[in-house]
């Protein structure tokens, strides 16, 4: 599956920021899909998930600011970014799970850049 993640940019800390990744799979609404990051000299870590069922899942770093969604309609998903912080810049990978779980991520999009400053 091809994904393309797009909506990162600049915005001050407090702001917000809606990501969208849109998938070339037709059966998009079997598949569990997730947000990941990236920030320089860091690992990539877990953002959030959300299963073919739409439960959802979030790293505690995010938890109460971030909300994962999906249309599956549009083949989309979306990360709803909201309280940014300085430490929330990274690049941002969208990810699809083809066993529906939101756990078991095989395909990546190429990352949108996503900047908060100060």
């Amino acid at each position: 599956v091809q994904l393309q993640a797009s909506g990162g940019g600049l915005v001050q800390a407090g702001g917000s920021l809606r990501l969208s990744c849109e998938a070339s799979e037709r059966t998009f609404g079997s598949y569990g899909m997730g947000w990941f990051r990236q920030a320089p000299g860091k690992e990539r870590e877990f953002v959030a998930a959300i299963s073919w069922r739409g439960s959802t899942y979030y790293a505690d770093s995010v938890k109460g600011r971030f909300t994962i969604s999906r249309d599956n309609a549009k083949n989309t998903v979306y990360l709803q970014m909201n309280s940014l912080k300085p430490e929330d810049t990274a690049v941002y990978y969208c990810a699809a799970d083809p066993m529906g779980s939101g756990a078991d991520f095989s395909s990546w999009g190429q990352g949108t850049q996503v900047t908060v400053s100060s």
